[in-house]
């Protein structure tokens, strides 16, 4: 399809809560890298909604990004991370080496932590995987606060 013939973004975006739930999943498949633990259809819907303007006509400057992200962590009273101070960025790569192999770590867009292909959603969940042991991520791999 080319350019003139593809609906405009406010048709595309209105269509969405009639499509079914099949189609939706298609879309979330190639906009997404996972499905969503817990999903909904209107989360769907408002999840692709963005995706959709986001492809159109860009996302949020990283400047703006990093700023709500700032604001959130401030202002939330929802505390994910025990240390959030420690701000690692993604295509960050931590290197650790545990009874004579390297680990390689590389922190993904989306928060996450890769090591070789696999996806842990912690550095401590990293730590234990190579360890076989409780581990505080952080200090298994040598990531401090900032001061």
């Amino acid at each position: 399809m080319n350019e003139a013939s593809r609906p405009s973004v406010v048709a595309q975006i209105a269509a969405l809560p009639q499509l079914p739930l099949k189609a939706l999943w298609s879309l979330w498949d190639q906009n997404f890298p996972r499905r969503p633990q817990h999903p909904n259809r209107p989360y769907l819907i408002s999840r692709l909604a963005y995706k959709l303007q986001e492809a159109a006509y860009g996302g949020l400057p990283l400047e703006t990004r990093t700023r709500l992200a700032h604001i959130g962590q401030r202002t939330s009273k929802i505390r994910a991370q025990r240390n959030p101070g420690v701000y690692l960025a993604p295509g960050t790569v931590l290197l650790r080496e545990f009874e004579g192999r390297e680990h390689r770590v590389t922190v993904t867009p989306n928060g996450q932590y890769d090591l070789n292909g696999q996806i842990f959603k912690s550095l401590s969940a990293v730590a234990r995987h190579i360890t076989g042991t409780q581990w505080s991520g952080p200090a298994f791999f040598g990531v401090r606060e900032k001061a």
